[in-house]
């Protein structure tokens, strides 16, 4: 497995790669890998000859500095785990390779990025656009593997993919959860066994709406009472949002849903009683309100 650390060596690699007919899959990752992690790898080699993975903790997506700087981070252990799973090649740049003094660019979209993380995390969206832009340029792959999970940010990456005319296709993997349902993240490496404990409340809500919405139920409302009940049985956990929306437009859901419908969660898990130090969880599922018999819903 080879490990590269500038754009310019990575282009070329991706220009002998495809002279000589080889397809190539990027895996873009901010390390602290884990097993969702290595789903993507999988099914990026169900995709193509070639897997890379990109190791890049982005500086400018995190608004909150203490928040970057408590990023988990395990390099080593992550190119041990790359190099397990059949990676070719892990691109690995530093921030000055990635951001040369000076730059002045950055790519945004617009309305796919106003709600949900982007109301609260002003910018957070124009980082990942840009920093996505810039690995697609520099591996030039023919396919590109995100997590289903970050659900808004695969939205963002399609639509910026779509309207500038990148020549790779974007790929959405289902989310990999634990054996509690919990989804996987980097993050929950902070969690505490308490916090640890209690986040399992976010898939819970998310059971609780599907089953409801299973059921017939169509109401906006009654499925996010259902939602904030779930969340509110857990102490350490304080909701950021939870909302339904259209999972193309992510426009909000009308008040009684007419088909497929994504339930998005954001929550703070507080890592000791009292404490100020928290962990933001996200999570999703797109609901698909079923009619009762006799054809109605409520």
């Amino acid at each position: 497995m080879q490990l590269i650390e500038t754009v310019r060596a990575l282009q070329e690699r991706s220009e002998a790669e495809r002279a000589a007919g080889r397809r190539i899959a990027l895996v873009p990752t901010m390390g602290a890998l884990h097993a969702g992690h290595l789903a993507l790898l999988e099914e990026a080699r169900r995709r193509a000859d070639r897997v890379w993975v990109s190791i890049f903790v982005n500086p400018t997506q995190f608004d909150d500095p203490a928040d970057l700087a408590r990023y988990p981070r395990s390099f080593e252990a992550d190119l041990d785990a790359c190099r397990a799973a059949g990676a070719a090649l892990v691109f690995a740049p530093a921030s000055a390779e990635m951001y040369p003094d000076g730059m002045q660019t950055a790519i945004e979209v617009g309305e796919l990025s106003w709600p949900l993380c982007g109301a609260t995390r002003s910018g957070h969206f124009r980082a990942v656009g840009t920093i996505v832009a810039k690995l697609l340029l520099a591996a030039k792959p023919h396919v590109a593997v995100f997590g289903e999970k970050d659900f808004q940010q695969l939205a963002v990456i399609r639509r910026m993919v779509r309207d500038l005319n990148f020549d790779v296709e974007i790929v959405g993997a289902p989310i990999v959860r634990d054996a509690d349902g919990l989804a996987l993240s980097s993050r929950n490496r902070r969690l505490d066994a308490e916090a640890r404990r209690q986040a399992t409340a976010l898939v819970q809500a998310l059971d609780a709406a599907e089953a409801a919405a299973s059921d017939g139920v169509r109401d906006a409302a009654r499925l996010l009472s259902a939602v904030r009940a779930k969340i509110a049985r857990a102490p350490r956990a304080e909701l950021e949002y939870a909302e339904l929306r259209d999972p193309e437009t992510l426009r909000p859901a009308p008040a009684q849903l007419g088909g497929p419908t994504l339930l998005a969660l954001a929550v703070h898990m507080r890592l000791a009683d009292g404490g100020a130090e928290r962990v933001r969880l996200i999570d999703n599922r797109v609901l698909r309100p079923a009619l009762r018999a006799g054809g109605s819903a409520g």
